[in-house]
């Protein structure tokens, strides 16, 4: 099959440090590429991977300073996707969202678009009230919920290589919180955790331009402290070490989490999650099994103390029995194939269903 993977320009595929959607996207294309599928991957030039690349520009445009319209860069990537190379390929897959809908629906080629962000925002239901043909890919059952009616094809979650991290059989002696510094990620309520536990908290994250200010106003001051650690971005490397040499991954996640790669990065090490009961956290970890669920800051500071009754070894058995990069694709290819067919699909999963038991998941740990 000949496959197009159109990836956001905002960073290389893979990332050097943070960037989940670009991530998912090189698993993806490295796989269908190992499967014997013909893939070229739209991306920045400095990405790296197997498939056939097509550049659109120099570096992830994050980077790039010196551009003044950083505009200019996407257009050239909708318009290569979808008009002048779309008829080379058997389906497109896009990965950036709505913004490709317009071209990709005077496109000759099927198109389905991965969406990888939160759908709760009030003026996105009038964008996709307008392209309502628009087959789309969820990455999470609980995504879906705020647009449930849009043309959902199907629901994938997100696949890491079997072998990308190792088990860690051991606890750790730390809290680990990783991934972005920004109010709906809850950093601060992490380290608040970390000192009525007694427990020393370590912080691996990157700072974005536009949470800067909250970063150096609420975060910073309570860096201060000699059971916090501040640590930056890391790479996929460190993050082995970093993951599986914790205690417990922290999420006192504020907001309704599409997905989150770093839950299932930690079930790969063998870590167990603390997290909040939000978006996709009941669908990708299993309380009292995987991790514990909580619904506010008292009862996830309770809770710290029973992760040790968590067999890290089921975590590990969670993440190769459901969030593989192979499990991943094989659900792709079959959304490609049946959109190849002509069909344009319900949902192939209980979607009411699933919300639903994940609604009512036990709110206590096990054994407590």
């Amino acid at each position: 099959m000949k496959i197009a993977q159109v990836a956001p320009l905002w960073e290389s595929v893979p990332p050097r440090c943070y960037g989940g959607t670009e991530r998912i996207v090189s698993y993806l294309t490295e796989e269908l590429v190992r499967l014997g599928h013909e893939v070229t991957l739209f991306a920045t030039a400095d990405s790296v991977t197997n498939a056939k690349l097509e550049p659109i520009c120099p570096k992830p445009l994050r980077h790039l300073s010196d551009y003044w319209c950083r505009e200019a860069r996407i257009m050239l990537q909708l318009e290569r996707v979808f008009g002048t190379k779309a008829e080379r390929f058997d389906i497109l897959h896009s990965h950036i969202d709505f913004m490709g809908f317009p071209f990709a629906r005077r496109c000759g080629t099927p198109v389905v678009t991965t969406l990888h962000g939160r759908l709760d925002l009030p003026e996105l239901s009038e964008v996709y009230q307008e392209f309502p043909e628009m087959p789309v890919v969820s990455i999470s059952n609980a995504q879906r919920r705020p647009l449930a009616w849009i043309n959902w094809q199907d629901t994938v979650h997100h696949g890491l290589p079997r072998d990308l991290y190792t088990f860690h059989p051991g606890p750790g002696k730390y809290l680990a919180f990783l991934g972005r510094i920004s109010p709906e990620k809850g950093p601060e309520q992490a380290i608040t955790i970390a000192k009525k536990t007694g427990m020393p908290i370590r912080i691996a994250a990157k700072v974005d331009t536009a949470d800067r200010e909250y970063f150096t106003a609420v975060v910073e001051p309570l860096l201060d402290h000699p059971l916090v650690e501040y640590v930056g971005e890391i790479t996929d490397k460190e993050k082995n070490d970093f993951l599986g040499g914790a205690y417990a991954l922290i999420c006192p996640y504020d907001w309704p989490e599409p997905f989150g790669i770093v839950l299932i990065e930690a079930l790969a090490c063998g870590t167990p999650v603390l997290a909040y009961r939000r978006g996709s956290i009941p669908e990708v970890i299993s309380h009292g099994t995987t991790g514990i669920i909580c619904d506010n800051l008292t009862e996830m500071t309770q809770c710290v103390e029973s992760v040790s009754q968590i067999d890290r070894s089921d975590c590990r058995k969670s993440f190769e029995q459901r969030f593989t990069v192979q499990r991943m694709v094989q659900d792709y290819l079959k959304v490609y194939a049946r959109l190849l067919e002509g069909g344009n699909l319900l949902p192939t999963t209980d979607i009411a269903g699933a919300l639903n038991r994940a609604s009512h998941e036990p709110k206590t740990a096990r054994g407590r």
